[in-house]
């Protein structure tokens, strides 16, 4: 692991949202559809989805949203759809900096805007170790059940859900 590098953030807008399909060719397996980037770049929680800068340029990204649990309608989580960091910048802590801005917007709204949420989650592929690793050992998820074929152009297809509990 190299040297942590401090990063800024900024939002994910129309003016920039090129900038996000290019980190995430960059980093994932699979191709975004364009109503994912159209629904990120028009979200108003700029502390869901953003931008990592480092030296002025864009070196990752994290999107998250609130979506309702799928046990009880009433209740929500934070789900996050896409953390990458270019290759470069990866084991710099930007990943961590990223999901933990994530996890302080929620704590500092936690009383308003997501009372309702109950946790955090997200699906990683079950060969992924290094992303299962990162999410259980540095900020607690539970690796939840396997999904079976989650994916449809990726092998292996399934996933595991990671979640941790916020309440």
């Amino acid at each position: 692991m190299g040297r942590a590098l401090e990063v800024e953030f900024g939002a994910i807008t129309p003016d920039n949202v090129e900038q996000l399909r290019k980190v995430n060719l960059a980093c994932f397996p699979v191709q975004y559809q364009e109503t994912f980037y159209k629904e990120v770049s028009a979200g108003k929680d700029e502390g869901l989805c953003k931008f990592a800068y480092f030296g002025g340029f864009v070196v990752g990204a994290a999107c998250a949203r609130v979506e309702a649990l799928a046990e009880d309608h009433s209740k929500q989580r934070l789900y996050i759809m896409t953390l990458g960091v270019l290759a470069a910048y990866r084991g710099r802590t930007i990943g961590t900096q990223l999901i933990q801005s994530i996890m302080d917007h929620y704590e500092a709204n936690k009383d308003g805007e997501f009372k309702d949420v109950e946790e955090i989650a997200l699906h990683v592929q079950i060969s992924n170790d290094d992303a299962i690793d990162f999410y259980t050992k540095r900020f607690g998820f539970v690796k939840g059940e396997m999904v079976e074929n989650y994916y449809r152009r990726i092998d292996p297809p399934h996933c595991y859900l990671l979640y941790k509990k916020l309440r």
